[in-house]
């Protein structure tokens, strides 16, 4: 894996009769559902976009640019996974 993404957030269990992947990075991609750090995203975006945020009002960041908003999402999401290894 080229960067870290915490690795699956609901990785799924499959039927052996019917799951029947052409190779193993098929298999590993069918499996994996989303990052952990997708989810630890799409959860911070909640918090973003529930605040529209404007400089003006003291915020560090406004949610009106969705590139942006998305790419700060990704930050938290980032920050979050290196809470975890930390003792």
């Amino acid at each position: 894996m080229s960067k870290d993404t915490g690795g699956p957030a609901f990785p799924v269990s499959y039927d052996h009769d019917t799951f029947q992947p052409s190779h193993v990075d098929e298999a590993k991609q069918l499996m994996s559902g989303m990052t952990l750090l997708d989810y630890f995203a799409a959860k911070a975006l909640v918090g973003l976009l529930s605040w529209p945020g404007d400089e003006g009002s003291g915020s560090y960041h406004s949610n009106s640019d969705p590139a942006h908003t998305a790419s700060m999402a990704y930050e938290y999401g980032k920050a979050m996974l290196a809470a975890r290894v930390k003792p």
